[in-house]
């Protein structure tokens, strides 16, 4: 996604040491763990391809949070990506018409690929944001089981809808200003219509990432940690503020360019096994 790198050209692999699970669907050993690995917390891999060692939990309800879809199981996350989430929503409660957020997918208790969904969130330093003002922080679990977030986009995403209101640009702005942000993803409307609203530093708007989908969430991603390691991080983004590539976006969503005949089709991607993830990754399956 948007520059990622494969953490298999840096780390170790499973491989064969995973015995008789080693060909075995990631995603059926770890989406099915429901609590975390009791390790020092840890990121291994990259963010489509690692693990979770030492996972925190987000609580389901905080003073100015709550985490959606309990029964999925996915809010926990790297405990920097628990301390940005909760920063966050202190700014979104200062926002007219927000009593906080409604925090979507996260990753599962030990990280790694997921039942459903999701190619990335694998290492716990994703999280997603919904677009829905939270009118209250009091949701039974049923009620955040069949709630829906808001659609903010417009022709296809070229543009914002009527939705949209400033206290988007400010909380996704004040996600990108957090130094442990490497990217945010969202759909290329809001990023074009962000470019054309900032009108202060605009330093920020270069983490800001034109993506598919994105229009009922925004999607933030942090950087590994500082001193981590096997963790492997994205490249960084491009120069820039990024606004000329999004508005390139916006004119290929209203004027779609034909088909190129002699680009190569797209393979589709193999379910990862547990062979494929990094090493450190069996300690964390195995974990008590």
């Amino acid at each position: 996604m948007d520059g990622s790198r494969s953490a298999s050209a840096i780390l170790p692999t499973i491989g064969t040491s995973g015995g008789a699970l080693s060909n075995v669907e990631a995603k059926r050993l770890f989406g099915v763990l429901s609590g975390p690995a009791g390790q020092s917390s840890a990121a291994f891999g990259g963010y489509a391809k690692g693990c979770l060692a030492g996972a925190q939990q987000l609580p389901e309800t905080g003073p100015t949070w709550q985490a959606m879809r309990l029964s999925r199981n996915r809010n926990w996350a790297h405990p920097e990506t628990i301390d940005m989430v909760k920063k966050l929503s202190v700014v979104a409660a200062r926002q007219p018409g927000w009593a906080g957020l409604y925090v979507g997918d996260m990753s599962q208790p030990r990280g790694g690929p997921m039942l459903t969904g999701h190619r990335s969130h694998q290492i716990g330093l994703d999280a997603d944001i919904w677009m829905l003002p939270p009118s209250r922080l009091n949701l039974s679990a049923t009620e955040r089981e069949n709630i829906s977030s808001i659609s903010m986009r417009r022709a296809n995403g070229a543009y914002v809808n009527n939705s949209w209101t400033r206290a988007h640009h400010e909380i996704v702005k004040a996600a990108a200003k957090d130094p442990r942000t490497a990217r945010i993803f969202i759909f290329p409307g809001a990023k074009v219509q962000m470019c054309e609203d900032e009108k202060g530093d605009r330093r920020y708007l270069s983490k800001i990432r034109p993506w598919y989908g994105h229009h009922y969430h925004f999607h933030v991603r942090l950087n590994c940690p500082a001193g981590a390691r096997g963790c492997t991080d994205q490249s960084p983004p491009p120069a820039g503020d990024g606004c000329a590539d999004a508005r390139q976006w916006q004119q290929n969503i209203l004027n779609p360019p034909p088909p190129d005949p002699t680009a190569p089709k797209r393979k589709p991607q193999r379910e990862l096994v547990l062979a494929d993830l990094p090493a450190q990754c069996k300690a964390v399956l195995d974990a008590n």
